[in-house]
């Protein structure tokens, strides 16, 4: 009764039903008849590079030996997801400091190591989880009490 009354109302959603009806339609005019509508998609999943210490532990102070010799052990722990791996270079904060060593304990698969113009350089060509265990030794000096850790560890990209 309430339609009957409001003409306008009725022809609004008779309006309404014939514009809906070509709409739907039109998404099935995208196939042919019996066929299957396809689409595309193309995702990419872009994974940041990486590269992280999670652990350089050393002393903090080196005791010199009944020699004079200073020694210590460094623990380097590098994650990196970088193709073409990275460098962690190795240099003295006294330049003046003489007669310094380093080897590579266990645990270094994968990784050079080669002295440079002032210091060291540890290498690995590939990603992955590192846990360097690493040996430093200065030759003797004047100094017979503790001294301060010497070496300054900088991470790089190759």
């Amino acid at each position: 009764m309430f339609w009957r009354s409001h003409p306008l109302k009725t022809g609004l959603l008779t309006l309404a039903a014939l514009l809906a009806t070509p709409m739907a339609l039109a998404e099935s005019g995208f196939a042919p008849p019996g066929g299957k509508a396809s689409a595309a998609l193309d995702f990419r999943i872009i994974i940041p590079p990486v590269m992280r210490v999670l652990e350089n532990s050393y002393p903090s102070e080196l005791m010199p030996d009944a020699a004079g010799t200073l020694s210590g052990q460094q623990r380097l722990v590098v994650v990196s997801n970088m193709r073409r791996g990275f460098c962690v270079s190795l240099r003295t904060a006294e330049p003046q400091r003489a007669g310094w060593r380093l080897e590579k304990a266990g645990g270094a698969d994968g990784v050079s190591l080669e002295p440079v113009q002032d210091g060291y350089r540890l290498c690995a060509a590939r990603p992955g989880r590192y846990t360097l265990q690493l040996r430093h030794e200065f030759a003797a000096s004047e100094q017979l009490s503790a001294q301060r850790w010497p070496v300054q560890t900088d991470l790089s990209t190759l």
